[in-house]
């Protein structure tokens, strides 16, 4: 069955958007070494996938809101990290909530505008 092996996430100012997802999840951000500006994005180890950033293309971003797939981050606290991401200028889309029998879901925006979710999973939420 196919699985997601890559993200990428798109940005209008791709060193302010290293530096949010730097600060807010600790993840290392490094420029690639090849012939296009991308940004190679090392979320950790274990169980889980890494990415890219790369500068929002300006005739995507012309015709107006871009699609994509929102991807759900794994994290100790939502609680925390709704803190945390607020105080790196980022914002609240959807608050906290419960998925019953799954874990504790919130939506959120980037500095760059980006949808993206975080979880901590906890089969006793309600």
């Amino acid at each position: 069955m196919p699985r997601v092996v890559h993200f990428e996430i798109q940005a209008d100012d791709p060193e302010r958007a290293a530096n949010f997802y730097r600060n807010v999840f600790d993840w290392k951000i490094e420029k690639w070494k090849g012939p296009i500006d991308y940004w190679m994005i090392m979320t950790g180890e274990g169980v889980g996938i890494d990415g890219g950033l790369v500068k929002r293309p300006v005739d995507l971003k012309a015709k107006g809101n871009i699609n994509a797939f929102v991807c759900t981050i794994d994290v100790s606290d939502v609680d925390e990290y709704l803190h945390v991401v607020q105080a790196n200028k980022g914002t609240v889309e959807r608050p906290k909530e419960a998925i019953p029998g799954v874990g504790w879901l919130a939506y959120l925006r980037d500095t760059e505008g980006n949808l993206f979710g975080i979880m901590k999973s906890d089969k006793n939420a309600k």
